[in-house]
């Protein structure tokens, strides 16, 4: 990888247009959305295109659209403002922007003209309001963001469409996503590094995201970097690192043109696994090395999910935290009181690609999420292609609200062995994810460089005073 992120090229993405317009049943409207304010206008929030529209045009331009047709692509775009120069440098001018994209671009004020010439022009659901609002007054129809409302039947239409195309990447998406874990493996190589007990958890993170920032990407999602590692979602960072704790860093990197990647490791603050710690962190292991290996054209995701959550359950029988059969522990929903979430998600553009079209991304016709403990998460049960790209991210927490829940001890009986658990008091989450690529002949880890193994884990974070 270079210093800096390589851009996709301008004819691969041409070569996406092209595809999805020949997919259209009508003029399809691609808009980039808004930045959002953070307290007033003049203070926005770093802007971030809309997923589709840096699928199709690889660039961050706010408030603009692609206008697809059988026949024509048109990029519509905010021309530049006198004072621009003054507060933001020199922005692209149109003619400019058609040079460096190779491709139509058109002042944003002829959209509504266009719209009216293209006849009835479908569109993707976005994730705010203020767009919704936007391509509402353009289209003169509702245009809801909530991707699980009834989508009219040419926006239903589209969005399948683009799943269609996006579920399997090409060669140009395959170099941005190995790009942006390259940068990813680089971030928790450098949080590794800074672990010391005494500081906040903020220390570390700030380390991994300056390795983002000055690598040319950003964070491609809200870090979790956290001792409180059974807080699936933990979004604090004021905690201390304390000897004995385990640190959970769930960080990813974004290239500039969004592609993702998705990564966690835990680690010991003190540089050193407990015997406990360790014991968990292996089943945790298995089960990812065992989902990893089970990855391969053809193989349903469920199945994938299930297989780590029965190489987990066969650890912690090993470890005498339950009693019984693993198959009867995983139709009882026992998997899932230590891991409830699902073993992974689509990824690519968003760091669960294609969920801002609901489930109709993850799960395809005929299939829907289970309701059980353990299952009811999974984001995603479909086929696996080649081309396709997942996470992989099996889990054990205790977490209290499962554990303490009445119903679920009613529902385990006595299979579950408190004193056993008893010794794991020092393990509050662990969770070890990697981004996999489907290949035709089964898949490759393109994070698998960074760390896991405990060993290597604990010479990474190394430290003397």
């Amino acid at each position: 990888m270079s210093d800096w992120p390589a851009p996709t090229p301008t004819s691969a993405l041409a070569r996406r247009r092209d595809a999805l317009r020949a997919r259209l049943r009508a003029p399809a409207l691609i808009a980039s959305g808004f930045a959002r304010p953070r307290n007033f206008l003049g203070n926005p929030y770093e802007f971030r295109a809309s997923s589709h529209f840096l699928y199709l045009v690889g660039r961050q331009i706010e408030g603009a659209a692609l206008l697809l047709e059988s026949d024509a692509a048109t990029l519509f775009v905010e021309p530049p403002a006198p004072d621009d120069v003054l507060w933001t440098g020199s922005p692209a001018a149109l003619d400019q922007l058609e040079r460096e994209l190779e491709l139509r671009v058109r002042p944003i004020e002829e959209l509504a003209r266009e719209l009216w010439r293209a006849g009835e022009t479908a569109t993707l659901p976005p994730p705010d309001l203020e767009t919704s609002e936007w391509l509402r007054s353009l289209l003169e129809r509702p245009v809801e963001p909530d991707p699980d409302d009834s989508l009219s039947e040419l926006d239903a239409a589209l969005s399948d469409a683009m799943i269609e195309q996006r579920l399997v990447h090409d060669e140009a998406a395959i170099a941005q996503l190995r790009q942006a874990a390259a940068l990813t493996i680089a971030a928790h190589r450098a949080g590794m590094s800074r672990t010391r007990p005494g500081l906040r958890e903020a220390v570390v993170m700030a380390e991994m995201e300056r390795s983002i920032r000055s690598a040319g990407g950003r964070l491609a999602y809200g870090p979790i970097v956290t001792v409180r590692g059974e807080v699936l979602h933990n979004d604090r960072h004021d905690g201390m690192l304390n000897d004995g704790d385990l640190l959970l860093c769930d960080v990813g990197a974004e290239t500039p043109e969004g592609w993702a990647g998705d990564v966690t490791r835990t680690w010991p603050v003190s540089g050193r696994f407990s015997a406990s710690q360790r014991d968990a962190y292996q089943a945790v292991l298995a089960a990812h090395d065992a989902a990893v290996a089970a990855v391969r054209p053809g193989t349903r995701f469920r199945d994938v999910h299930r297989i780590a959550a029965r190489t987990l359950l066969e650890g912690l029988v090993g470890l005498g935290v339950f009693r019984g059969d693993v198959d009867e522990l995983y139709e009882r929903g026992a998997a899932g009181v230590f891991f409830p979430h699902g073993v992974g998600h689509l990824l690519g553009l968003d760091v669960h690609d294609l969920e801002d079209l609901g489930d109709r991304a993850g799960y395809p016709p005929g299939r829907s999420r289970a309701t059980s403990l353990g299952e009811k998460y999974l984001r995603l049960d479909r086929d696996l292609a080649p081309g396709m790209a997942v996470t992989i991210e099996p889990g054990f927490y205790r977490i209290s609200a499962l554990l303490d829940d009445p119903s679920e001890s009613e529902r385990l009986g006595g299979a579950l062995d408190r004193s056993a658990l008893a010794r794991f008091s020092d393990v509050r989450g662990i969770r070890i994810e990697d981004d996999v690529l489907v290949t035709e002949t089964g898949n490759e880890v393109i994070t698998g460089e960074l760390e896991k193994e405990p060993s290597a884990v604990e010479a990474r974070i190394a430290w003397t005073d």
